[in-house]
């Protein structure tokens, strides 16, 4: 669970908070386990109101040290990981506590974005209409719960709303002329780490990449990306730099066909495989994600991101990665916590409990929109000519089929409307 590297609390007092923390945090973990039953607010509270009272307690220990940072900070943040996921579980997404997992994969995601100054207006846009999200979210819940709790996750808010205009602030650099070539660039980076990352590597995928780097290359004039008048756009020494990375990218995963080296074999397989857990996540999730899932993904990507040494990725006997394997590692490790972020995105405020029927009604919604934009039935009948449906001046096979079907509807539509009034008149 823990990244060694935190010191133990120099002191004494903070032991006692300490243990309490281990016992609550193995206490969360049982629950997250147990699935023979659905998870309840009667379950997760009262462990939450515990977590908060060793919170009080760690605050008043600290009263004159309040930026210290050791094993306790680490075991208290993996309790508030799985409460605010818990939160999520039992369908309270929008009170306060569910957004102190979201704030910490949020500001993975932009201390990763800083890093590789790689990114673009829509990737921050989401990020800052989130924030303000759950800005308003603590705003609301500062009378119904702890202080010393809205303090912390406010300024986990702040934290990331800074990095955030920092990153801001580099996009301005570009003006709008040059922009839509700066979005195709980030657009043709990632699917050439996603190309190199795929269980089966395509050349040819690839070199469709590659072609698509050359033609935009072959917009600039005599390297420069000018206006119609032959002016430097503002963001042209960015954008070709990124450029000269794209091209480079594209030869180096032509060359390693997506072969990773021994020596990372294991991490790279570690990563490809959380990643394609969570792809297959995003697909199914409204049927198959417990929230709380997601803790166990989020502690492994936080331990082998934070394994880096002055954020290189090192091997057994302590050598540094190559380029190739340091940018491949980085966008599996970012690619997942972008998952992650869009599935707490994604997370219903309703009860586990209750998703098996909510799932059905969304379904049945669809499928009455469908029947609506459709036309209804009516429509559908309307279609007819004398009896039959006709494609041109033809008469297609599978008439009776069709029609019988037809009727079923009607008189689907008929039963259900005359239980609707019979319920009304009751």
């Amino acid at each position: 669970m823990d990244t060694p590297n935190l010191p133990p609390p120099l002191d004494p007092r903070e032991q006692p908070v300490l243990q309490s923390l281990r016992v609550l945090r193995d206490q969360l973990t049982l629950l997250k386990q147990d699935r023979t039953t659905y998870v309840k607010s009667s379950d997760v509270m009262p462990l939450y109101d515990k977590v908060v009272e060793q919170v009080k307690l760690l605050n008043e220990i600290r009263a004159d040290k309040p930026t210290e940072d050791n094993q306790v900070d680490r075991v208290l943040d993996g309790c508030f990981q799985l409460l605010s996921l818990f939160f999520m579980t039992i369908g309270r997404n929008n009170e306060a506590p569910a957004a102190y997992a979201l704030t910490s994969t949020i500001k993975r995601l932009l201390d990763h974005l800083v890093e590789v100054d790689i990114y673009s207006e829509k990737d921050l846009a989401h990020i800052s209409q989130t924030l303000e999200r759950l800005r308003e979210m603590v705003k609301a819940a500062s009378s119904s719960h702890s202080e010393n709790f809205i303090t912390l996750l406010s300024n986990r808010i702040e934290v990331c709303q800074r990095s955030l205009v920092t990153l801001n602030t580099r996009l301005a650099r570009l003006s709008d002329e040059i922009m839509p070539t700066y979005e195709k660039l980030i657009s043709i980076l990632r699917s050439l780490s996603l190309a190199n990352t795929k269980s089966k590597f395509s050349a040819t995928e690839v070199q469709k990449l590659q072609a698509q780097l050359k033609e935009i290359d072959a917009q600039r004039k005599e390297g420069k990306f000018v206006t119609v008048n032959g002016e430097v756009l503002a963001g042209d020494h960015e954008v070709s730099e990124l450029l000269t990375k794209g091209i480079y990218w594209a030869n180096m995963v032509l060359e390693r066909k997506g072969v990773c080296p021994e020596p990372f074999r294991e991490k790279y397989q570690t990563l490809v495989e959380i990643r394609n857990k969570l792809e297959k996540l995003s697909l199914t999730q409204a049927w198959s994600l417990r929230e709380t899932d997601l803790y166990d993904y989020q502690r492994q990507l936080d331990r082998i991101d934070e394994s880096r040494i002055d954020g290189n990725f090192v091997d057994s006997e302590g050598n540094f990665a190559e380029l190739y394997v340091q940018r491949t590692l980085l966008y599996l490790i970012r690619r997942s916590y972008a998952y992650i972020y869009f599935l707490m995105i994604a997370s219903e405020p309703v009860s586990e409990a209750l998703l098996p029927v909510y799932n059905q009604l969304q379904t049945l919604k669809r499928c009455l929109l469908e029947v609506q934009n459709s036309g209804g039935l009516n429509s559908l009948d309307n279609m007819r000519v004398d009896g039959k449906f006709m494609v041109g001046k033809e008469i297609p096979e599978g008439q009776g089929s069709v029609i019988e079907l037809l009727s079923e509807c009607f008189e689907l539509n008929y039963e259900l409307r005359v239980a609707a009034e019979q319920e009304t008149d009751d």
